[in-house]
Order: structure tokens, then C-alpha cells, then sequence
């Protein structure tokens, strides 16, 4: 068998793995990077509505989960949100900044995948798509590989950026958890996260008249489960994306963000954000209208014109008008304005800003974004991403517990380990 020989294997050719192969081959190594997928950085070409949201200006280790956050802090400031937009300005790619500190292409994310392909073609790096690792094993001082070909790799060292398994649609699976393992390396538990919430039937065929309503909202997980579905007041949250610092609190995180109602549930970025945080068994609090005071908005509505208009017409000025007629049903509230008392226009009240359910749920891997959880950190040097007790192997990207925000916090978390490991490997 003829066998060829490199200095660094790469396994993934998505964001982490082909920032990796850029900077190793920068240092005159050489460098292979094989990936099962047909084309290189699939990912990156469907993110953000087909323009990659590529990064976030306000990039912290607080935008991280894991058993380990903070593990993160050496790597993005090494290599920062604003060392890649530097990169992007480089090249040459038009881009635009959204809601949150978002950035986006203002063209096709293919313009970033090319960048990157350009970036490893001109470093020397050999890039094999349509092609996996059949085995691979400790040899001598590196690594030996046989390819889904049948091509036999020797490397010095092995790189496992391959991600985790959310879209199993475009080829992701669980290869670089097995690998690790493999090498007796630790692995957290995996599960799919920033992925829409479902609920059981009963409550779901209340709901599906909403479906495609969409809403602006203040949402938080509560750990504590509940036995019902049901509207209960609670304090109205209008502090956008609130990490607190104590333990309770980071339990209870807080997104101001949109909300969809779905055939199946809730979607939408707020629910995308919380479903990273939420277990099976609990429930999450929505405040529909946050930073409005409603029960004064309806009274005040109540004393206009002597409260002759209907009750969902008046919350339909403050929530969407479909979501405002499924309330008033919900809570067995009708008529006018008139017609209702002050305890009713409270329920009515909680019921908009303190709307407590629980799902039962998520959509799994076929829609999430990431995977949450991956090859533990205190397995891994925070500088260099080496594996500790396997010398010359690296975890970098996805597969690493390290799980960011919605919001190109995960492509950020793939250029600043990508690039950290690229510089010893």
C-alpha cells in the first residue's frame, strides 16, 4: 500500500479545520485536510440565510457554555472578532453589521469559504473532499491513517475538526466524539442545541392557529419543573441577553429576541438561544410584550370612549392581533373593555408577560444549529488546543464543550481554536 506522508492531518474541512490548515501551512508545514462532504465549509455556505453570520463584535467567553467557559478566553484573544473581520476586509468581502453585533456578507457566504480555500490553496495545503478516515492510530511518535479510499496517511499530528452532529443531512456525525474516546479522551454529554422547542399534542392543537406568528419577547429558562402548561405572572424582564453572575442566575439565562410560533412549537432566535439551556422536564417563561406595562395599557384603552372596544381588539394594539384573539380564548375572556373587571385584565396581564410552558421537546439534530457538549476542555492545553495526554493530537471547533450563542459566536469559537491549534500543529 502506498503510503504518503504529511506533517499535520486535519480531519474537517469546515471553519475550524481549514483556519487550522491555514495557519500550520503558513509555518511551512505539511499540511492534508480530507473531509467526507463533496465541497469544502458546507456549513459556512447555508449559514445565515445563504451570507454567514461569520462573527460578533462582542465576542466573550460569557457568550460560551460548557462545563468550562472560561476555557475559551485564551483563544479569542489570541486570535479576536476583530483579527477575522480583518481578514474579511482583506479579501476584499462587502459585509454589514445586524441586530446584536451580528455580521453578516453583504453578498453569498460562498465569498468565505473561497477566502478560506484561496487562503489554504496559496499556504500549500492539500485538500481532499469526498473522503473520510476508514481508521486511524497512534504510530510511533504520530499517527497512521487509512482513508475511505483506501489511501494509507502517516502524519505527526492529527487534528479533529470534523464538528459535531447537528444536520445530519449534510454528513455530520459523531466521528471525531468516537475518535476521541478512542484515544481516551473524556466526552461530555452531547445533545442538540440553538434548535426550535416542541410541545405535546394538547397544547400544540391549542397553538397551531398562531403558526407563523411571530413576536418580539423577553424568554428565560426556569430549571424548576412545572406540572402544567399554564399562564402565571412573574417579574417582566427587559434586560436584553442578561448573563447574570451568580450560579442560580446562570440557570436562568435571558434573551430579548424574536419568537416564532411553528406548527410544531416555538422557533424563532429568543427560543433558539434558550433551547441551549433547556432540559427535558422544564419550563421557560415568555414575556410577550417586555418593557410594557399591559394591565395599564388595557385600563387606560378601558376609559377611552367609555370601553367600548372588544378586549382582543385592545391587546391586539399591543401584541400581534392573531396572538391577542388566542389569548382572550385561552383565558375565556370576551366582550368589551366595559365588560371586564380588574382581576381579569391582570390574568390577561400575565398571561402576555409572564406565559410559563413547558416543552416536551426539541426538533433534534436535523435542525440544530450545534451540538452542545464534545470533548472536555480540562482534556485540552487552552492555548494551543494539544491534547494532554496524547502529544501531537488536537480537538478543536465543534467538537470541543464549547457551545456558543446564537449570533456567529460558533464561527468566531471555529477561527480562534482553528487558529490557535494552527500555530504548533
Amino acid at each position: 500500500m502506498n503510503t504518503q506522508t504529511y506533517d499535520t492531518l486535519i480531519v474537517g474541512a469546515g471553519a475550524a479545520g481549514m483556519m487550522c490548515a491555514i495557519e500550520a501551512g503558513r509555518r511551512g508545514r505539511r499540511v492534508l485536510v480530507v473531509d467526507h462532504a463533496r465541497a469544502p465549509g458546507e456549513k459556512i455556505r447555508i449559514s445565515g440565510g445563504g451570507r454567514c453570520n461569520f462573527t460578533n463584535t462582542g465576542t466573550g467567553p460569557a457568550n460560551f457554555l460548557g462545563e468550562n467557559p472560561r476555557f475559551a478566553t485564551s483563544a479569542l484573544k489570541r486570535f479576536s472578532q476583530h483579527d477575522f473581520v480583518k481578514r474579511v476586509d482583506q479579501a476584499g468581502i462587502a459585509w454589514h453589521e445586524k441586530t446584536l453585533g451580528q455580521l453578516f456578507c453583504d453578498d453569498s457566504a460562498k465569498l468565505i469559504v473561497r477566502m478560506l480555500t484561496d487562503a489554504m490553496a496559496e499556504a500549500g495545503v492539500v485538500l481532499r473532499t469526498g473522503t473520510g478516515v476508514a481508521s486511524v492510530a497512534r504510530a510511533g511518535d504520530g499517527f497512521a491513517a487509512v482513508l475511505s479510499d483506501g489511501t494509507a496517511v502517516k502524519a505527526t499530528s492529527l487534528v479533529l475538526a470534523s464538528g459535531g452532529r447537528s444536520i445530519p443531512r449534510m454528513g455530520a456525525t459523531g466521528w471525531a466524539y468516537d475518535t476521541a474516546r478512542a484515544f481516551g479522551l473524556r466526552v461530555t454529554e452531547t445533545r442538540p442545541a440553538l434548535v426550535p422547542l416542541t410541545f405535546e399534542t394538547g397544547l400544540l392543537e391549542t397553538l397551531l392557529p398562531l403558526a407563523g406568528v411571530a413576536v418580539d419577547v423577553v424568554v428565560r429558562n426556569n430549571p424548576d419543573p412545572i406540572t402544567t402548561s399554564a399562564a402565571s405572572s412573574s417579574p417582566k424582564g427587559d434586560r436584553p441577553n442578561d448573563m447574570a453572575s451568580s450560579s442560580a442566575k446562570r440557570d436562568r439565562p435571558t434573551f430579548k429576541e424574536a419568537m416564532l410560533f411553528t406548527h410544531r412549537g416555538l422557533s424563532g432566535p429568543a427560543i433558539l438561544q434558550i433551547s441551549s439551556y433547556w432540559r427535558e422536564g422544564e419550563a421557560i417563561t415568555v414575556s410577550m410584550a417586555p418593557g410594557v406595562d399591559v394591565l395599564a395599557r388595557l385600563k387606560a384603552a378601558r376609559d377611552e370612549n367609555g370601553g367600548k372596544a372588544a378586549v382582543h381588539t385592545a391587546l391586539g394594539h399591543i401584541v400581534p392581533r392573531r396572538l391577542a384573539e388566542s389569548l382572550c380564548e385561552r383565558e375565556q375572556v370576551s366582550g368589551k373593555l366595559a365588560e371586564v373587571g380588574g382581576k381579569t385584565l391582570m390574568r390577561l396581564d400575565a398571561a402576555v408577560n409572564g406565559w410559563t410552558v413547558k416543552p416536551v421537546g426539541s426538533e433534534g439534530y436535523r435542525t440544530a444549529e450545534v451540538t452542545l457538549g464534545g470533548v472536555a476542555t480540562d482534556q485540552l492545553d487552552q492555548q494551543t488546543m494539544a491534547v494532554k495526554t496524547v502529544p501531537g493530537l488536537y480537538v478543536i471547533g465543534e467538537a470541543v464543550d464549547i457551545t456558543g450563542w446564537l449570533g456567529g459566536y460558533n464561527f468566531q469559537w471555529a477561527w480562534s481554536s482553528g487558529w490557535a491549534a494552527g500555530q504548533v500543529c
